[in-house]
């Protein structure tokens, strides 16, 4: 299991750590952090995905109407 960085940890609060992993959660982690993230996560983030599956990810997932646009707009 990958253990993530303690510098995003504080986006999880409310998941049992232990059980997050970036293999199984991966999705998850990133929308989170691209809801919450600040630019040491996405900067992460950005690190371990491409922007085509980034782009896809915003596009599927259910991220906030303001978040939703600007990813659109920046990783247009």
């Amino acid at each position: 299991m990958s253990k993530l960085p303690s510098s995003i940890l504080k986006y999880f609060w409310g998941d049992r750590l232990d059980n997050l992993s970036w293999e199984k959660h991966k999705d998850y982690i990133a929308k989170t952090l691209l809801e919450k993230g600040d630019k040491e996560s996405i900067n992460w983030l950005f690190g371990k995905l491409d922007r085509n599956y980034l782009k896809k990810l915003v596009k599927n997932q259910r991220l906030g109407v303001k978040s939703k646009n600007f990813w659109e707009i920046y990783l247009s």
